[in-house]
């Protein structure tokens, strides 16, 4: 493609929105990179909605993660190109209404296996309860009337329900070494993870949001 249009080669989320969407996104990293062909982490200093997010890290980090740019190794990219971008905007796309079943459960664990990667900051393919307490202390840290102790607390109990889930009830010598993929699909059963996974990225003043 010629001059400042997208580039013609983009991932399968290409397909899903309309081309009016796709030049809005292309804007929208424009704007982010500041007329450059990659994304940085420091880019993102730039949107005020992240800014007071309590998890303003971890988004910014999955931006980067290879497990979501779909590539073989493991760490952290650089930088991201726009396909990149879209790749990461993908998670965040809505259902559409001619899905059938198995689209539906490949499109579902896609979204939870981006916010699985969130929580397992280490990459070992397992959410421990140190982890789970991380996130927690995060997303409850903008509370003022809520001790650390107490953050603390809530995980325990999650990661507790967690096990009672995943692996029925545990011995008094068992360790729950932490919550696998599997186990984390067994969790989120029943929930709607559109509603707690969503972006509003037709937006140029915000971008992705997660729950």
């Amino acid at each position: 493609c010629p001059g400042s249009s997208p580039p013609c080669h983009l991932s399968l989320f290409a397909l899903t929105v309309t081309s009016e969407q796709i030049e809005h996104l292309h804007r929208r990293f424009k704007q982010l990179s500041r007329d450059q062909l990659t994304i940085r982490k420091e880019n993102f200093d730039s949107i005020p909605d992240l800014e007071f997010n309590p998890i303003r890290g971890k988004i910014v980090h999955a931006f980067f993660d290879k497990r979501n740019l779909r590539q073989e190794s493991d760490g952290l990219a650089d930088e991201i190109n726009f396909e990149d971008f879209l790749t990461i905007m993908s998670y965040f796309r809505p259902i559409e209404m001619n899905m059938d079943e198995e689209q539906l459960d490949r499109f579902r664990k896609e979204k939870l296996k981006f916010l699985f990667h969130m929580y397992d900051s280490d990459h070992d393919g397992k959410i421990t309860l140190q982890e789970y307490r991380n996130v927690v202390e995060e997303l409850l840290s903008g509370n003022p009337h809520l001790e650390k102790e107490s953050a603390r607390s809530i995980a325990d109990g999650a990661m507790m329900e967690a096990a009672s889930i995943c692996v029925g009830q545990m011995g008094p010598d068992q360790v729950y070494e932490g919550i696998t993929f599997e186990d984390f699909l067994k969790m989120w059963q029943g929930i709607d993870i559109e509603t707690k996974m969503h972006v509003r990225f037709l937006n140029m003043e915000t971008i992705a949001h997660c729950y």
